[in-house]
């Protein structure tokens, strides 16, 4: 018999991992480039002499970076406005995706068409800062996570990965043996939907992590986060002719300082969420491919 034509499995092989090592450098290169820039002078980067490997090694842009004092207390601010929002989102997720993807619960078509509505219509910045305004929660922190508390992408994804990926037969059965609904959701369900746990987790934290007009806007220049604290050391370094005057080697030298800064401040915002990413990212694509599927 004749073979059937086409390539091996060998050569579909080789080349699918050339297809994957070409994309992973596109996607990749860029970020390496940033830690190298943020490494070298700005002016060897700019004549394009930065390639690989820094160029005019120097650590003048994290000095610039971590000497002022506002850096210490934005990273405890993120911290916590991470830590808390993470939390406040994961549970508004879980008690309001469980009871929708609940197919005797009443009026559920109706609920999902309000949540769903909020997805396309909106009331707008002016009147979303009116009505916190009105509620007090201007210069709180609690500005950051109430007004988006639910967000109903997530919440849609955290749904159908109930309805799909856990066994109702299971659920009904914890109840037949005396469990309460309350019981049930806390040690059946929890502890089943763990990989889209740490999915909306990472969703979350990145989000709050990264967040930084919130905070412009709602807390008035109270607690600011750490990417709020990099944005205000960025335009601060903007300087205008009268005060590059009044430093050593004027303009340039304070240009090239402000150019500095651009790329370790992206490298010092960044870092926290790629070095927590690696530990979540085997339960991640796992809880993201189950939540997609359509319920």
């Amino acid at each position: 018999m004749r073979k059937a034509s086409g390539m091996s499995d060998r050569t579909s092989q080789i080349i699918l991992t050339v297809i994957c090592a070409i994309v992973l450098l596109i996607v990749a290169y860029p970020l390496y480039y940033v830690v190298v820039a943020s490494f070298s002078d700005p002016y060897e980067v700019y004549a394009g002499k930065t390639f690989l490997l820094p160029s005019g090694f120097t650590l003048d842009g994290y000095k610039g970076v971590f000497l002022n004092d506002g850096i210490v207390s934005g990273f405890l601010n993120s911290v916590k406005y991470t830590i808390v929002g993470t939390i406040f989102s994961v549970v508004m997720l879980y008690i309001t995706a469980y009871p929708l993807a609940q197919k005797d619960l009443p009026g559920r078509k109706a609920l999902s068409v309000f949540f769903l509505f909020t997805m396309y219509f909106a009331g707008g910045l002016v009147p979303t800062y009116l009505v916190v305004k009105q509620t007090g929660l201007v210069g709180s922190m609690w500005s950051l996570f109430l007004p988006g508390g639910v967000g109903v992408g997530n919440m849609i994804i955290v749904r159908n990965y109930f309805q799909n990926s856990i066994p109702h037969d299971l659920v009904e059965a914890s109840e037949i043996d005396g469990c309460s609904k309350l019981r049930t959701f806390f040690s059946v369900v929890i502890p089943l939907s763990m990989p889209i746990l740490a999915v909306m987790v990472v969703f979350s934290m990145v989000a709050y992590w990264n967040d930084w007009f919130t905070a412009l806007i709602y807390l008035g220049g109270k607690g600011p986060p750490l990417p709020l604290v990099m944005r205000n050391i960025l335009i601060k370094s903007s300087a205008t002719a009268s005060q590059a005057a009044t430093i050593s080697g004027g303009y340039a030298e304070l240009n090239k300082l402000t150019e500095l800064l651009k790329f370790c401040s992206m490298i010092v915002a960044a870092l926290p969420m790629l070095v927590i990413y690696p530990f979540v990212q085997k339960y991640f694509e796992k809880g993201f491919m189950a939540g997609a599927v359509k319920g």
